[in-house]
Protein backbone atom coordinates (compact mmCIF):
# COMPACT_ATOMS: atom_id res chain seq x y z
CA UNK A 1 0.00 0.00 0.00
CA UNK A 2 1.16 3.59 -0.78
CA UNK A 3 1.95 5.86 2.25
CA UNK A 4 -1.06 8.51 2.96
CA UNK A 5 -1.86 11.48 0.78
CA UNK A 6 -0.87 14.09 3.33
CA UNK A 7 2.02 11.73 4.84
CA UNK A 8 4.69 14.60 4.72
CA UNK A 9 2.19 17.53 6.37
CA UNK A 10 2.19 18.86 9.83
CA UNK A 11 -0.46 20.23 11.64
CA UNK A 12 -0.36 22.72 14.21
CA UNK A 13 -3.82 22.77 15.75
CA UNK A 14 -5.00 25.50 18.01
CA UNK A 15 -8.44 25.13 17.54
CA UNK A 16 -11.29 23.54 20.08
CA UNK A 17 -15.17 22.45 20.14
CA UNK A 18 -15.78 21.37 16.60
CA UNK A 19 -15.73 23.48 13.48
CA UNK A 20 -11.71 23.63 13.78
CA UNK A 21 -11.49 20.14 15.24
CA UNK A 22 -13.63 18.36 12.40
CA UNK A 23 -11.32 20.02 9.70
CA UNK A 24 -7.44 18.96 11.48
CA UNK A 25 -9.36 15.00 12.07
CA UNK A 26 -9.93 15.21 7.95
CA UNK A 27 -6.09 15.70 7.73
CA UNK A 28 -5.50 13.38 9.91
CA UNK A 29 -7.07 10.72 8.40
CA UNK A 30 -5.02 11.42 4.78
CA UNK A 31 -2.08 10.87 6.81
CA UNK A 32 -1.43 14.55 8.43
CA UNK A 33 0.53 14.80 11.62
CA UNK A 34 -2.03 16.75 13.80
CA UNK A 35 -0.58 18.33 16.88
CA UNK A 36 -3.34 20.17 19.22
CA UNK A 37 -2.46 22.30 21.46
CA UNK A 38 -4.36 21.81 24.53
CA UNK A 39 -4.80 23.96 27.85
CA UNK A 40 -3.00 22.49 30.63
CA UNK A 41 -5.47 20.65 33.13
CA UNK A 42 -8.46 21.66 31.02
CA UNK A 43 -7.73 20.84 27.45
CA UNK A 44 -10.48 21.27 24.93
CA UNK A 45 -13.71 22.34 26.38
CA UNK A 46 -15.31 19.75 24.52
CA UNK A 47 -13.98 16.91 26.85
CA UNK A 48 -16.61 17.77 29.17
CA UNK A 49 -19.41 17.62 26.97
CA UNK A 50 -21.12 14.46 28.46
CA UNK A 51 -23.12 12.20 28.78
CA UNK A 52 -22.37 10.15 26.94
CA UNK A 53 -19.03 9.31 27.63
CA UNK A 54 -16.16 7.02 26.53
CA UNK A 55 -15.82 3.88 28.30
CA UNK A 56 -12.79 2.67 30.14
CA UNK A 57 -11.64 -0.81 29.69
CA UNK A 58 -13.93 -2.46 32.01
CA UNK A 59 -16.69 -0.72 30.99
CA UNK A 60 -16.31 2.11 33.40
CA UNK A 61 -17.26 6.22 32.52
CA UNK A 62 -13.81 7.66 30.66
CA UNK A 63 -13.07 11.26 31.55
CA UNK A 64 -13.44 11.96 28.06
CA UNK A 65 -16.94 12.67 25.96
CA UNK A 66 -17.95 10.98 23.03
CA UNK A 67 -18.45 14.50 21.39
CA UNK A 68 -14.66 15.05 21.56
CA UNK A 69 -14.14 11.87 20.24
CA UNK A 70 -15.86 12.28 17.29
CA UNK A 71 -13.70 14.83 15.78
CA UNK A 72 -10.49 14.36 17.35
CA UNK A 73 -8.86 10.74 16.19
CA UNK A 74 -5.41 10.78 15.01
CA UNK A 75 -4.01 13.47 16.84
CA UNK A 76 -1.39 14.35 19.20
CA UNK A 77 -2.01 16.05 22.60
CA UNK A 78 0.28 18.88 23.52
CA UNK A 79 -0.70 20.57 26.93
CA UNK A 80 0.56 24.37 26.40
CA UNK A 81 -0.10 28.07 28.10
CA UNK A 82 0.23 30.21 25.53
CA UNK A 83 -0.49 33.16 27.17
CA UNK A 84 2.77 32.73 29.00
CA UNK A 85 5.33 34.26 26.95
CA UNK A 86 7.53 30.79 27.05
CA UNK A 87 4.52 28.83 25.55
CA UNK A 88 4.33 31.37 23.09
CA UNK A 89 8.12 30.23 22.07
CA UNK A 90 7.43 26.88 21.77
CA UNK A 91 4.63 27.78 19.35
CA UNK A 92 6.63 29.45 17.21
CA UNK A 93 9.09 27.05 17.54
CA UNK A 94 6.68 24.87 15.88
CA UNK A 95 5.01 27.01 13.64
CA UNK A 96 9.02 27.05 12.42
CA UNK A 97 8.53 23.21 11.05
CA UNK A 98 4.86 23.03 10.50
CA UNK A 99 2.85 23.28 7.19
CA UNK A 100 -0.34 24.13 8.21
CA UNK A 101 -1.42 26.50 11.38
CA UNK A 102 -4.82 26.63 12.30
CA UNK A 103 -6.71 28.29 15.19
CA UNK A 104 -10.16 29.40 15.96
CA UNK A 105 -9.16 32.15 18.76
CA UNK A 106 -11.61 35.22 18.50
CA UNK A 107 -10.77 38.25 15.75
CA UNK A 108 -7.08 39.72 17.39
CA UNK A 109 -6.76 37.32 20.08
CA UNK A 110 -3.49 35.72 18.57
CA UNK A 111 -2.22 38.92 17.56
CA UNK A 112 -1.80 39.88 21.31
CA UNK A 113 0.64 36.89 21.66
CA UNK A 114 2.23 37.55 18.76
CA UNK A 115 0.72 34.42 16.84
CA UNK A 116 -1.45 35.77 13.94
CA UNK A 117 -0.29 35.46 10.49
CA UNK A 118 2.06 38.17 10.09
CA UNK A 119 3.92 37.18 13.03
CA UNK A 120 4.18 33.30 11.84
CA UNK A 121 4.81 34.09 8.20
CA UNK A 122 7.73 35.76 9.55
CA UNK A 123 9.14 32.84 10.88
CA UNK A 124 7.57 30.37 7.87
CA UNK A 125 7.07 31.99 4.73
CA UNK A 126 5.61 28.59 3.39
CA UNK A 127 2.88 28.20 5.87
CA UNK A 128 -0.78 27.78 5.19
CA UNK A 129 -2.30 29.58 8.12
CA UNK A 130 -6.34 29.16 8.30
CA UNK A 131 -8.59 31.38 10.93
CA UNK A 132 -11.83 29.92 11.55
CA UNK A 133 -14.31 32.61 13.34
CA UNK A 134 -18.22 33.20 13.83
CA UNK A 135 -18.30 36.25 11.40
CA UNK A 136 -14.89 36.14 9.51
CA UNK A 137 -11.89 38.35 9.68
CA UNK A 138 -13.51 42.04 8.72
CA UNK A 139 -16.94 43.80 8.74
CA UNK A 140 -19.21 45.23 11.72
CA UNK A 141 -20.10 41.65 13.41
CA UNK A 142 -16.33 40.07 13.23
CA UNK A 143 -15.88 40.84 16.64
CA UNK A 144 -19.16 39.15 18.23
CA UNK A 145 -19.15 35.90 19.16
CA UNK A 146 -21.62 33.35 18.11
CA UNK A 147 -22.05 28.80 18.01
CA UNK A 148 -23.36 27.27 15.15
CA UNK A 149 -27.05 27.39 16.33
CA UNK A 150 -26.98 31.05 16.18
CA UNK A 151 -25.73 31.01 12.63
CA UNK A 152 -28.15 28.05 11.55
CA UNK A 153 -30.83 30.76 12.40
CA UNK A 154 -28.23 33.67 11.00
CA UNK A 155 -27.76 32.15 7.73
CA UNK A 156 -31.06 31.10 6.88
CA UNK A 157 -30.99 27.33 6.87
CA UNK A 158 -33.70 27.31 9.76
CA UNK A 159 -35.95 29.29 7.91
CA UNK A 160 -36.29 26.36 5.34
CA UNK A 161 -35.96 23.71 8.00
CA UNK A 162 -38.81 22.31 9.68
CA UNK A 163 -42.66 21.63 9.57
CA UNK A 164 -44.93 23.93 7.33
CA UNK A 165 -46.08 26.58 9.24
CA UNK A 166 -49.90 25.53 8.50
CA UNK A 167 -49.20 21.79 10.14
CA UNK A 168 -48.85 20.52 13.56
CA UNK A 169 -45.34 21.20 14.77
CA UNK A 170 -44.74 23.62 12.26
CA UNK A 171 -42.23 26.31 12.66
CA UNK A 172 -38.07 26.81 11.97
CA UNK A 173 -35.82 23.76 13.08
CA UNK A 174 -32.60 23.51 13.67
CA UNK A 175 -30.71 20.93 12.03
CA UNK A 176 -30.00 17.48 14.24
CA UNK A 177 -26.01 18.08 14.13
CA UNK A 178 -24.16 21.11 14.07
CA UNK A 179 -24.26 21.71 10.50
CA UNK A 180 -22.81 25.40 10.53
CA UNK A 181 -19.32 23.80 12.28
CA UNK A 182 -19.15 20.27 10.38
CA UNK A 183 -19.41 22.45 6.89
CA UNK A 184 -16.81 24.59 7.87
CA UNK A 185 -14.63 22.32 8.64
CA UNK A 186 -15.28 20.43 5.28
CA UNK A 187 -14.62 23.66 3.59
CA UNK A 188 -11.37 25.07 5.82
CA UNK A 189 -10.28 21.08 4.69
CA UNK A 190 -11.00 22.24 0.87
CA UNK A 191 -9.14 25.55 1.54
CA UNK A 192 -6.33 23.86 3.55
CA UNK A 193 -5.81 21.38 0.52
CA UNK A 194 -5.93 24.06 -2.27
CA UNK A 195 -3.38 26.25 -0.49
CA UNK A 196 -0.83 23.21 -0.25
CA UNK A 197 -1.30 22.64 -3.89
CA UNK A 198 -0.38 26.44 -4.48
CA UNK A 199 2.58 26.01 -2.29
CA UNK A 200 4.05 23.35 -4.24
CA UNK A 201 4.16 25.54 -7.25
CA UNK A 202 4.33 29.04 -5.82
CA UNK A 203 6.80 27.90 -3.21
CA UNK A 204 4.76 30.09 -1.01
CA UNK A 205 2.23 30.02 1.90
CA UNK A 206 -1.59 31.88 2.66
CA UNK A 207 -3.67 33.18 4.71
CA UNK A 208 -7.08 31.08 4.76
CA UNK A 209 -10.52 33.02 6.22
CA UNK A 210 -12.99 30.77 7.28
CA UNK A 211 -16.49 32.44 8.82
CA UNK A 212 -19.52 29.80 9.59
CA UNK A 213 -21.74 32.48 8.67
CA UNK A 214 -20.25 32.41 5.24
CA UNK A 215 -20.53 28.63 4.64
CA UNK A 216 -23.90 27.97 6.40
CA UNK A 217 -25.00 30.85 3.66
CA UNK A 218 -23.12 28.97 0.78
CA UNK A 219 -24.55 26.28 1.17
CA UNK A 220 -28.04 27.06 0.79
CA UNK A 221 -27.75 26.06 -2.76
CA UNK A 222 -30.66 25.69 -5.12
CA UNK A 223 -32.86 27.77 -2.21
CA UNK A 224 -30.58 31.10 -2.47
CA UNK A 225 -30.45 31.11 -6.28
CA UNK A 226 -33.87 30.92 -6.15
CA UNK A 227 -34.20 33.66 -3.78
CA UNK A 228 -31.42 35.81 -6.07
CA UNK A 229 -33.66 34.93 -9.19
CA UNK A 230 -36.85 35.14 -8.12
CA UNK A 231 -37.11 37.57 -5.25
CA UNK A 232 -39.27 35.20 -3.68
CA UNK A 233 -38.72 34.06 0.18
CA UNK A 234 -38.05 30.44 0.14
CA UNK A 235 -40.41 28.70 2.97
CA UNK A 236 -40.45 25.80 5.21
CA UNK A 237 -41.94 21.99 3.44
CA UNK A 238 -40.99 19.77 6.41
CA UNK A 239 -40.40 16.68 4.58
CA UNK A 240 -41.82 17.51 1.01
CA UNK A 241 -40.06 19.41 -1.54
CA UNK A 242 -40.96 22.45 -3.19
CA UNK A 243 -40.24 20.90 -6.88
CA UNK A 244 -41.06 17.42 -6.57
CA UNK A 245 -44.27 15.13 -5.98
CA UNK A 246 -44.57 12.71 -4.15
CA UNK A 247 -41.29 13.62 -2.20
CA UNK A 248 -41.58 12.88 1.57
CA UNK A 249 -42.58 11.25 4.52
CA UNK A 250 -45.38 8.60 4.55
CA UNK A 251 -47.30 6.75 7.19
CA UNK A 252 -47.20 3.01 6.69
CA UNK A 253 -48.97 0.17 8.19
CA UNK A 254 -46.41 -0.13 10.79
CA UNK A 255 -44.05 2.85 10.52
CA UNK A 256 -43.16 5.70 8.15
CA UNK A 257 -41.88 5.62 4.31
CA UNK A 258 -39.28 7.69 2.18
CA UNK A 259 -40.51 8.19 -0.98
CA UNK A 260 -38.24 9.82 -3.25
CA UNK A 261 -39.92 10.49 -7.01
CA UNK A 262 -37.83 12.67 -8.95
CA UNK A 263 -39.10 12.06 -12.33
CA UNK A 264 -41.88 11.02 -14.50
CA UNK A 265 -40.83 7.93 -15.11
CA UNK A 266 -40.38 7.32 -11.47
CA UNK A 267 -43.99 8.67 -11.15
CA UNK A 268 -44.83 5.87 -13.75
CA UNK A 269 -43.17 3.12 -11.86
CA UNK A 270 -44.39 4.23 -8.71
CA UNK A 271 -48.18 3.96 -9.38
CA UNK A 272 -47.75 0.41 -10.86
CA UNK A 273 -45.46 -0.95 -7.52
CA UNK A 274 -48.53 0.50 -5.20
CA UNK A 275 -51.32 -0.63 -7.40
CA UNK A 276 -52.89 3.05 -8.11
CA UNK A 277 -53.05 2.64 -12.29
CA UNK A 278 -55.48 5.22 -11.94
CA UNK A 279 -53.03 7.57 -10.15
CA UNK A 280 -50.53 7.03 -13.75
CA UNK A 281 -53.25 7.43 -15.94
CA UNK A 282 -54.87 11.14 -14.79
CA UNK A 283 -53.79 13.25 -17.10
CA UNK A 284 -53.41 16.18 -14.49
CA UNK A 285 -50.24 14.20 -12.63
CA UNK A 286 -48.33 12.86 -15.29
CA UNK A 287 -46.39 15.69 -15.38
CA UNK A 288 -43.73 16.92 -12.29
CA UNK A 289 -45.49 20.38 -12.77
CA UNK A 290 -49.07 18.95 -12.32
CA UNK A 291 -48.18 17.07 -9.51
CA UNK A 292 -46.94 19.71 -7.96
CA UNK A 293 -49.70 22.21 -8.70
CA UNK A 294 -52.25 19.06 -7.50
CA UNK A 295 -49.82 18.14 -4.38
CA UNK A 296 -53.04 19.04 -2.12
CA UNK A 297 -55.58 16.53 -3.72
CA UNK A 298 -52.73 14.03 -4.71
CA UNK A 299 -50.41 13.56 -1.47
CA UNK A 300 -53.50 12.39 0.67
CA UNK A 301 -53.95 9.33 -2.30
CA UNK A 302 -50.70 8.33 -1.89
CA UNK A 303 -51.05 8.53 2.11
CA UNK A 304 -53.67 6.31 2.20
CA UNK A 305 -52.55 3.42 0.33
CA UNK A 306 -49.09 3.50 1.71
CA UNK A 307 -50.62 3.47 4.85
CA UNK A 308 -52.18 -0.59 4.00
CA UNK A 309 -48.90 -2.26 4.48
CA UNK A 310 -45.84 -2.64 6.25
CA UNK A 311 -42.88 -0.28 5.77
CA UNK A 312 -40.21 -3.38 4.30
CA UNK A 313 -43.24 -4.91 2.32
CA UNK A 314 -43.36 -1.44 0.25
CA UNK A 315 -39.73 -1.20 -0.07
CA UNK A 316 -39.84 -4.53 -1.48
CA UNK A 317 -42.17 -3.64 -3.97
CA UNK A 318 -40.84 -0.16 -4.45
CA UNK A 319 -36.94 -1.35 -5.08
CA UNK A 320 -38.59 -4.19 -7.72
CA UNK A 321 -39.54 -1.18 -9.67
CA UNK A 322 -36.46 1.15 -9.04
CA UNK A 323 -38.09 3.81 -7.46
CA UNK A 324 -36.09 5.78 -4.45
CA UNK A 325 -37.58 4.90 -1.07
CA UNK A 326 -36.23 3.67 2.52
CA UNK A 327 -36.87 3.44 5.82
CA UNK A 328 -36.12 6.33 8.63
CA UNK A 329 -33.43 4.62 10.40
CA UNK A 330 -32.37 5.04 14.19
CA UNK A 331 -28.62 4.92 14.86
CA UNK A 332 -28.70 1.28 15.79
CA UNK A 333 -30.49 0.36 12.40
CA UNK A 334 -28.14 2.08 10.68
CA UNK A 335 -25.39 0.28 12.02
CA UNK A 336 -26.99 -2.77 11.79
CA UNK A 337 -27.84 -1.88 8.21
CA UNK A 338 -26.08 -4.91 5.26
CA UNK A 339 -24.91 -1.67 3.34
CA UNK A 340 -22.98 0.13 6.29
CA UNK A 341 -21.51 -2.72 7.33
CA UNK A 342 -20.22 -3.62 3.52
CA UNK A 343 -18.70 -0.37 3.76
CA UNK A 344 -17.23 -0.49 6.64
CA UNK A 345 -18.84 3.01 8.45
CA UNK A 346 -17.73 2.05 11.73
CA UNK A 347 -14.48 1.89 12.95
CA UNK A 348 -12.76 0.98 16.09
CA UNK A 349 -9.60 1.99 17.41
CA UNK A 350 -7.63 0.52 20.45
CA UNK A 351 -6.20 2.59 23.05
CA UNK A 352 -2.85 1.45 24.28
CA UNK A 353 -4.45 0.83 27.72
CA UNK A 354 -6.63 -1.82 25.68
CA UNK A 355 -10.00 -0.12 25.54
CA UNK A 356 -11.50 0.55 22.68
CA UNK A 357 -13.28 4.14 20.73
CA UNK A 358 -15.61 3.48 18.34
CA UNK A 359 -15.95 6.02 15.55
CA UNK A 360 -17.14 6.65 12.07
CA UNK A 361 -15.49 6.49 9.06
CA UNK A 362 -14.28 8.97 7.19
CA UNK A 363 -16.46 8.76 3.37
CA UNK A 364 -13.20 9.47 1.77
CA UNK A 365 -12.41 6.38 -0.16
CA UNK A 366 -9.02 6.90 -2.00
CA UNK A 367 -7.69 3.93 -4.20
CA UNK A 368 -3.99 4.77 -3.59
CA UNK A 369 -3.55 6.61 -0.57
CA UNK A 370 -7.33 6.00 1.77
CA UNK A 371 -7.53 7.45 4.78
CA UNK A 372 -6.25 5.27 7.96
CA UNK A 373 -6.83 5.06 12.10
CA UNK A 374 -3.95 4.28 13.87
CA UNK A 375 -4.32 7.06 16.91
CA UNK A 376 -7.42 6.82 19.30
CA UNK A 377 -8.25 10.72 20.39
CA UNK A 378 -5.36 11.50 22.79
CA UNK A 379 -5.60 11.75 26.53
CA UNK A 380 -5.02 15.36 27.63
CA UNK A 381 -1.44 16.23 27.22
CA UNK A 382 -1.00 12.28 26.01
CA UNK A 383 1.74 13.63 23.61
CA UNK A 384 3.48 16.31 25.54
CA UNK A 385 7.33 14.85 26.02
CA UNK A 386 7.33 12.95 22.74
CA UNK A 387 6.48 16.27 20.92
CA UNK A 388 8.85 18.53 22.87
CA UNK A 389 11.52 15.75 22.45
CA UNK A 390 11.48 14.49 19.21
CA UNK A 391 10.36 17.60 17.31
CA UNK A 392 12.12 20.46 19.33
CA UNK A 393 14.50 18.79 20.75
CA UNK A 394 14.38 19.41 24.09
CA UNK A 395 15.80 17.59 27.44
CA UNK A 396 14.54 16.04 29.70
CA UNK A 397 16.20 18.83 32.01
CA UNK A 398 14.20 21.50 29.67
CA UNK A 399 11.29 19.60 29.88
CA UNK A 400 11.14 19.50 33.75
CA UNK A 401 11.34 22.81 34.04
CA UNK A 402 8.47 23.65 31.85
CA UNK A 403 6.43 21.73 33.96
CA UNK A 404 7.62 22.85 36.84
CA UNK A 405 6.86 26.73 35.44
CA UNK A 406 3.41 25.39 34.36
CA UNK A 407 4.32 26.12 30.69
CA UNK A 408 2.85 22.26 29.38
Amino acid sequence: MSGQALSDIRVLDLTRVLAGPWCTQNLADLGAEVIKIERPGIGDESRGWGPPWLRERDGSEAPNSCYYAAANRGKKSLTLDIAKPAGQAIIRELAAVSDVFIENFKVGDLKRYGLDYDAIRAINPRIVYCSITGYGQSGPSAHKPGYDFVFQGLGGIMSITGERDDHPGGGPQKVGIAIADTMTGMYATIAILAALHHRTISGVGQYIDMALLDCIVAIGGNQVVGHLVSGKIPKRYGNEHASLVPYGVFKTLDSEIIIAVGNDTQWQRFCRAIGRDDLAADARYAKVRGRVVGREALVPEIARTLSLRETRDWIERLEAEAVPCGPINNYEQVFADPQVRHRGLRVDIARPDGSVVPTTASPLRLSETPPRYELPPPLLGEHTNAILRQILGKDDAEIADLRAKGIV
